[in-house]
């Protein structure tokens, strides 16, 4: 194949304009300018059976050309395709006037193909492609006027001629029909102009293989149409919009590309739809799409430009009008519809550290939330959950992207105090400990995305915490005289700086996903604790036919003073089914491990088997005082059971019936997805 040096690339301003619509098939023009023709060839063909001794009188007077059909590029902005057909017939006057419109068949007595000078090709190549091309006119052969035209369509559109004239001769023969055509130019080059985006070396890709060769005006179609359908996976508006032959078979492509003049956002009333006045500020909309002045439109980009403005949780509805501006650029309109700004709401669940019972961990929940505070996206939680034992008052400020920053750092500042139950670690043999340990948490976290599905928090947080006995009086010993506290003091201060980074998948609960936390003491005065923590957990889900396999495995480790409490509690509805919260052991490490196969059953319920293994990797007696061994918990087990998941607005409803290495039997109940 012949190196194409001769290619070469030039990018202008020239744009297309709206609307976009995708150029016309050439040939379908071509076939719509020859059929002008029809009448004139028609007259030409007829004069032969009823004029023939006054028609060879004019061939031997006039050797013009009886008739023709030229084939020419003109601009697609006119009104037509890229490549156009036009189609001229030129009678004699006498033969115009005697012609008729009844069609009668005339006997061809021989059928060539001849240049434009009537001489023969140099090619025979190409007067092997016309002459394949006919299928009507042969010799020996009586022809109407439609078989003529059909063979004139047919010639032409081979797509290597620029011309195609019929032309008949009256010799003692007979007659004999001439097709006189002319070859398109040897392609040795192009110039592309407006291709800001089209990569160049597709560009060079599509063309190269014609290089030193006829241009096949087919084939150059279909490379036309590989270069709008580039454009057209990407969503981008842009197409080829003119294309000309010039001399020296220099072939010059003019590429149109929509860039984007300008985005505005127009707010919408949620019940008229009438253009209202929105709260929040449109800056804050508009650094959250990616489109941006100067590019060239895409519609994907768009869409996810939608889709990321709903995600803000501060509109109902997202869409993006493109509208025509001068130049062949494009306004686009982002019209959004705002939810309500904030409001109360109350609910309950279940909380997972409690033992007795069901019943007993039943909690209520009342909160507030304003979700575009000062109509920057910034979020306001205020909430209070209480159970017979549980409650948890919460305040959470959050700024989803830091004005300013261009990481997309967002900031949250968080107070709590909570009242949880001691029982996972330190409760009584027959699971009736009224130990709460008690929470004064304050500190703020940043967190930005790191690369595609992975994100990153840091922060530091401060933490006061103590336990109490059923009458509210701070102990530091258990019923086994286990510590309660790392320092010996009614309560344990600590300061802690986290690192936290987060894969995940496709985004749901079936996706791959890995969560590596870090959380690390800062003795900043002396009785402040001073240890490292490392947890880290990993799922992944699998398809097997109508069925999905979930994998998971988490483990972690604490080196250096730690509160008792905050060891890793092994055992219960989100570890080791088939025993109770904190049953299996605590320890400084710890390794769960779960296999899960849930099937489809019947509309929103889900079957589902599964086994669970959890251990403490001998680190129980290394916990300050031995809780677990104390309470002679066995320090690893495992489980096996089966249940059903049901989809409610509050989530999976999870009821499991498990049995665990000790031969007991327990029922789990959960609201949500599994830790």
């Amino acid at each position: 194949m012949l190196r194409n040096d001769d290619i070469r690339f030039i990018s202008s301003s020239i744009k297309i304009p709206l609307p976009l619509k995708r150029p016309n098939s050439r040939l379908e023009n071509a076939r719509s300018h020859i059929a002008n023709a029809t009448n004139s060839i028609a007259q030409l063909i007829h004069s032969f059976t009823s004029h023939s001794t006054e028609l060879t009188r004019a061939f031997l007077r006039k050797p013009s050309l009886l008739c023709s059909a030229t084939l020419s590029l003109t601009d697609e902005r006119r009104g037509a395709s890229p490549i156009l057909c036009s189609a001229s017939l030129s009678l004699t006057e006498e033969a115009q006037q005697k012609a008729r419109q009844n069609e009668e068949r005339v006997l061809i007595s021989e059928v060539l193909v001849r240049n434009k000078d009537g001489e023969e090709l140099e090619r025979k190549d190409l007067e092997a492609e016309a002459v394949q091309a006919l299928k009507a006119c042969r010799p020996n052969s009586a022809l109407t006027v439609r078989e003529v035209q059909e063979d004139v369509h047919r010639i032409i559109n081979s797509g290597y001629f620029c011309s195609c004239m019929p032309v008949a001769v009256d010799t003692r023969d007979g007659i004999r029909l001439v097709f006189q055509v002319e070859p398109n130019q040897e392609f040795q080059g192009l110039v592309c102009e407006g291709a800001n985006v089209l990569p160049a070396k597709f560009l060079e890709d599509s063309f190269r293989d014609g290089y030193g060769k006829v241009i096949n005006l087919r084939r150059l179609d279909e490379a036309i149409s590989s270069i709008n359908g580039w454009y057209m996976e990407r969503g981008l508006f842009a197409m080829v919009s003119a294309v000309e032959i010039l001399s020296g078979g220099i072939l010059r492509l003019q590429v149109s590309e929509a860039e984007v003049n300008n985005i505005s956002i127009r707010f919408l009333d949620r019940k008229t739809g009438e253009t209202t006045i929105g709260k929040t500020k449109p800056e804050t909309i508009l650094r959250q799409i990616t489109t941006k002045k100067g590019q060239v439109y895409s519609m994907l980009q768009g869409k996810r430009d939608v889709e990321t403005v709903l995600t803000m949780g501060i509109m109902e509805d997202v869409s993006i009008i493109p509208q025509p501006a001068d130049t062949g650029k494009v306004d686009l309109v982002m019209n959004v519809v705002e939810r309500p700004s904030g409001g109360f709401s109350a609910g309950g669940g279940i909380s997972s550290g409690i033992t007795g019972g069901p019943l007993k961990g039943l909690i209520g929940s009342f909160a507030y939330s304003h979700r575009n505070v000062f109509g920057r996206n910034q979020k306001l939680n205020i909430s209070l959950e209480r159970g017979q034992v549980d409650s948890i008052f919460r305040i959470n400020y959050t700024d989803p992207w830091i004005q300013g920053d261009d990481k997309r750092t967002s900031r949250t500042i968080m107070i709590q105090n909570s009242r949880t139950p001691g029982t996972i670690v330190h409760g009584n043999l027959d699971g009736n400990s009224s130990l709460t340990i008690g929470r004064i948490t304050g500190g703020m976290e940043f967190s930005r995305p790191i690369r595609p599905k992975w994100s990153g928090t840091v922060g530091l947080i401060f933490q006061h915490a103590g336990v109490r006995d059923d009458k509210g009086v701070p102990i530091i010993k258990d019923c086994y005289s286990c510590p309660l506290t790392a320092s010996g003091n009614t309560h344990d201060d600590m300061l802690l700086a986290k690192l936290e980074t987060v894969y995940t998948g496709s985004g749901d609960h079936g996706s791959s996903m890995f969560v590596l936390n870090v959380e690390q003491g800062l003795p900043l005065l002396s009785e402040w604790l001073s240890f490292t923590r490392v947890n880290a957990r990993a799922r992944k889900g699998v398809e097997i036919g109508p069925a999905r396999l979930h994998l998971s495995l988490s483990g972690g480790h604490v080196v250096g003073n730690f509160s008792p409490y905050e060891a890793f509690a092994i055992g219960g509805t989100n570890s080791v089914r088939g025993y109770e919260e904190g049953g299996v052991g605590s320890g400084r490490s710890y390794v769960v491990g779960s296999g899960e196969i849930s099937f489809p059953m019947l509309g929103p319920v889900e079957g589902v088997i599964f086994s669970d293994y959890g251990t403490d990797l001998g680190s129980g007696q290394t916990v300050p005082g031995d809780p677990a061994g104390a309470r002679r918990k066995p320090g690893s087990g495992h489980g096996y059971g089966f249940g059903i998941r049901v989809d409610s607005p509050l989530g999976p409803l999870r009821l499991e019936y498990a049995f665990n290495d000790k031969k007991d039997k327990r029922f789990h109940f959960g609201v949500g997805h599994r830790n």
